[in-house]
């Protein structure tokens, strides 16, 4: 393998890992701000043992994106220096944006949430919680807006030979930025959701934690039954928007070889790229052309139109979108199944839906990286669609070089991951139950003051 393959293999395997952590902490973020605003509305103790617990995830899980997501903007000098050259004057503000103005935030007020409960007042430090949500939506905003870009790039234009912005509205309000956006904020919300529905049905099936299990169980099936089906909204009118711009990215979806008017929905099938064909296909007829034309005769572009050389990688295509797409009918399930179940009263002793919800703890991480896959190798052989090829962009280092130091990346980061899974399950097994000497000193708070749950034997905890 050549330096520009092993640089987009380790660009990928880190973009990937870092991927899991801002996932996460994006969502849980704001499932914090309504952990203690239900507290400071209700003063009942379990909103703030939930806060107190899932605080200490985010702070855990906020770490391990820092340190992941620093080597990405090494790589983009080391593996990528030409990118950097021709690109530079367009990505180089956008991330030192994104740095000033999000990471910063998150950063400042993340001390005032993890260590500032008896230190200051309670406005101030719901404000510092809110603040560090609004960091982190910020944050994505302005990667997002990056990546879009290079998918879907305007307000630029090549003046010697480098990308030079005319117009930041332009640039940073690209055609594909609001959906991808959107579609990444409720990725985020989803996996958190599903992480947080997974830890309580855990709990209540255990008769651990009851009552702050119950209720975020509740907020977690909440957001799930609201979130899932918008997504797949947002996916349809995200579909649309690539077909536009990017007809060889959705050609290599469909798994669609020529130029088609009712087009099928190829439901299953084995991409052979080599014989421009598919293998074993099961079709559903002019589905594909309903869906994205929504008409069922409407033409849709096959990877035919460009050349075998532009086209993109399919079968990983080809499979993450079904992949992504049937986890997202799977997230409305879920979401349906606990609402009738929470309206019947039963969340308490659905086995099957509990366990269901535990199985699925992992899947909005699954989703997530399906989607990414599809939507960057989907660009191929394009860094900014139609202006810079990849091989243009890759540094002119041994491909030796680049070998070694996926294998650190591989090495190092399995023993991150490890470390961090250790570390947030010992936090699991020690559960969300405030320690024992602070409930001691809320229970001598004045009347008003405060509300402990004493419906719920100790023997629960």
């Amino acid at each position: 393998m050549d330096a520009l393959l092993l640089s987009r293999i380790q660009f990928g395997f880190t973009v990937g890992f870092h991927i899991l952590f801002p996932t996460l902490t994006i969502g849980l973020a704001w499932f914090l701000v309504f952990f203690e605003a239900r507290w400071r509305r209700t003063q009942q103790a379990h909103w703030l043992e939930l806060y107190r617990f899932w605080v200490k995830i985010f702070a855990l899980t906020f770490g391990m994106g820092v340190v992941s997501g620093l080597v990405l903007s090494y790589q983009f000098g080391t593996n990528f220096s030409r990118f950097s050259e021709l690109a530079g004057p367009v990505m180089g503000p956008l991330l030192s944006v994104e740095v000033l103005t999000a990471f910063f935030v998150e950063a400042g007020f993340l001390g005032v949430m993890l260590f500032g409960w008896d230190k200051v007042g309670p406005r101030l430090h719901f404000l510092a919680t809110l603040l560090v949500a609004i960091g982190t939506t910020n944050s994505a905003f302005w990667i997002l807006s990056a990546n879009s870009f290079m998918h879907t790039p305007q307000g630029a234009e090549f003046v010697d030979g480098v990308l030079i912005p005319q117009d930041w509205w332009a640039i940073v309000f690209n055609p594909s930025f609001p959906y991808r956006l959107s579609h990444m904020l409720l990725a985020s919300g989803l996996t958190t959701a599903l992480v947080i529905a997974g830890g309580s049905a855990w709990c209540l099936s255990r008769g651990l934690y009851c009552e702050a299990s119950r209720s975020a169980l509740k907020t977690a099936i909440a957001v799930l039954a609201l979130a899932a089906p918008a997504q797949i909204v947002v996916g349809d009118f995200h579909g649309l928007n690539v077909r536009e711009h990017q007809p060889m990215k959705v050609a290599a979806m469909e798994g669609l070889w020529e130029t088609t008017r009712g087009a099928p929905l190829v439901a299953f099938a084995w991409p052979d790229q080599a014989a421009q064909t598919n293998r074993f296909a099961v079709e559903i007829p002019k589905l594909a052309s309903l869906i994205l034309t929504h008409e069922l005769d409407g033409e849709v572009l096959g990877l035919n139109e460009v050349p075998r050389a532009q086209q993109p990688p399919v079968l990983p295509v080809f499979f993450g979108f079904r992949l992504m797409v049937g986890l997202g009918f799977v997230f409305v399930l879920l979401g349906a199944s606990g609402v009738w179940t929470w309206l019947r009263g039963r969340l308490d002793d659905a086995t099957r839906l509990q366990q269901a919800f535990m199985l699925a703890t992992p899947l909005g991480f699954v989703a997530t990286l399906a989607g990414w896959i599809v939507a960057e190798t989907g660009r191929q052989p394009w860094l900014v669609n139609g202006m810079i090829r990849t091989a243009d962009g890759v540094s002119p280092i041994p491909a030796a070089s680049v070998a070694v130091s996926l294998a650190l990346f591989v090495l190092v980061y399995g023993l991150l991951f490890a470390a961090y899974l250790y570390f947030v399950f010992k936090l699991v097994r020690k559960g969300p139950a405030l320690p024992e000497t602070h409930l001691e000193a809320m229970r001598g708070a004045r009347p008003g003051e405060l509300l402990i749950d004493e419906a719920e034997p100790q023997g629960a905890r």
